[in-house]
């Protein structure tokens, strides 16, 4: 069984905070169903003003590629539509929640979609890991990339394989027929050292839930 479908996305932008004016130059994002990735989405968008010096050597985004580009607002509508009401994921959510939030808003427009962590997810599933940024976290994992980081659509990439590598993990470790997006949610809220007792939990649960339909089942047949 699969887990439901996520849309995977990373923003560049131009500094820390939307409250501070700062606003999106790059959007990537991933579309994963049945553990693959099936679309993608990648747009440069001019913020509007100068970007700083240190943006630009932090992500190889120039002022001259973004002074190319559409307005923010262009590209910010076209990705609503894109993502739908679908589940959204980013690793260090925290910050690109905040400025999907805000960039909608200037539209007019709210977000539906349920959002997770999957940076607080592999605090729970990867203790051992040095640290859990995300190119350490892909070597961790084995997970093959260029070694190209603060581009949207690579950073999404290489999130929504560490995605499918935790579901893959999930699956394995506690013989769970489905990881819910749900589950995912509640694994990057609760403390680390209850994170296992939680998932064998929901495993047993799930493991009974099962059997009861499959008695109904041979039941009504």
């Amino acid at each position: 069984m699969h887990t439901m479908p996520v849309i995977v996305l990373d923003f560049e932008t131009t500094g820390m905070s939307p409250d501070l004016g700062d606003r999106p130059i790059e959007v990537g994002a991933v579309r994963i169903e049945h553990d693959l990735i099936v679309d993608r989405f990648q747009e440069l968008m001019n913020p509007g003003f100068t970007i700083s010096w240190f943006i630009e050597s932090l992500t190889g985004i120039s002022n001259q590629l973004v002074a190319e580009a559409p307005p923010c607002e262009e590209v910010m509508s076209r990705f609503a539509d894109w993502i739908g009401d679908t589940p959204l994921v980013a690793h260090n959510a925290g910050f690109d929640r905040k400025f999907l939030d805000a960039e909608l808003a200037l539209l007019g427009r709210s977000r539906e979609n349920p959002m997770t962590c999957s940076m607080l997810a592999s605090r729970r599933l990867f203790p051992e890991s040095p640290n859990h940024k995300l190119a350490t976290l892909v070597r961790h994992c084995g997970i093959f990339t260029d070694g190209t980081f603060h581009r949207a659509l690579n950073d999404a990439e290489m999130t929504g394989h560490l995605w499918i590598a935790m579901v893959d993990l999930l699956r394995d470790r506690y013989d769970l027929d489905a990881v819910p997006f749900s589950l995912m949610q509640d694994l990057s809220r609760i403390a680390r050292a209850k994170a296992d007792r939680y998932l064998r939990t929901f495993a047993q649960q799930q493991r009974r839930v099962s059997r009861s339909l499959a008695q109904e089942e041979s039941w009504t047949q």
